[in-house]
């Protein structure tokens, strides 16, 4: 069985070590890098499964990265870091991190995000019936591959951003909380202020509009969010 591959880019080369001890007991293949650059040329060279980056880095920084490579992968992406603020922790996930993670960490808590992250992802890769998606006004999800069209174009979203809309579809009927969200999206009470479902939703919305749909994401004030959509004929002749 093939082994996984992490890329770690962080200048502080012990935490690096460490990290990578902890990963080669688990049984994946590490790479190590000490700037942003580096691991962003390697990753042109050879796509890793996941990536762990810290912000503070030379040549590019986290933030930077991270926005380079949503423009090529929908990778999962750690982001490792002393920046505790709230602000830093959202603009980390709104630039497409899958999860963030303050120093000083619990390399057994990494872990465990670690492999709550590659068990969501491998979900829809695992050999199952082909489901021919799921329609919903004018998107459909398809659950198989992990992806969202409207008029068969894809809406480009990354794992966690089709998580996060599947999770709402599938619970079309009701309105959904911003901790129900946190704890099923990202696999854990997260440490992350609710606020970080609010900016993941604003980029969904932005998607879905620049794809020409006209389904909602309507914000349930002081609880969640709940989707709206208007009936296609397809779903009327259906019901």
């Amino acid at each position: 069985m093939t082994k996984d591959l992490i890329y770690i880019a962080d200048d502080e080369i012990n935490i690096c070590n460490i990290i990578k001890s902890f990963l080669l007991k688990e049984g994946y293949e590490v790479e190590i890098f000490t700037n942003g650059r580096a691991i962003l040329e390697a990753f042109h060279q050879r796509p890793a499964a996941m990536l762990i980056i810290d912000i503070m880095m030379p040549e590019i920084d986290g933030y930077s990265l991270c926005a380079a490579i949503r423009k090529i992968s929908d990778v999962p992406i750690i982001i490792l870091s002393a920046k505790d603020s709230e602000p830093d922790k959202i603009a980390g996930l709104t630039l497409g991190s899958d999860d963030y993670l303050t120093k000083p960490f619990s390399p057994m808590e990494l872990m465990a995000r670690i492999q709550s992250i590659f068990r969501r992802t491998k979900a829809g890769k695992e050999p199952t019936k082909v489901h021919p998606g799921i329609t919903i006004g004018d998107l459909t999800i398809f659950p198989n591959t992990k992806h969202a069209e409207f008029q068969k174009k894809d809406l480009n979203l990354t794992i966690t951003e089709f998580n996060l809309l599947s999770y709402l579809i599938t619970n079309k009927e009701r309105a959904v909380s911003r901790e129900e969200l946190l704890d099923k999206i990202w696999g854990f009470a997260s440490e992350v202020e609710t606020r970080a479902t609010d900016d993941m939703i604003k980029r969904i919305r932005k998607k879905i509009t620049q794809a020409g749909s006209t389904l909602k994401i309507e914000t349930v004030w002081g609880f969640g969010f709940k989707i709206t959509a208007k009936e296609t004929s397809h779903e009327k002749k259906n019901h």
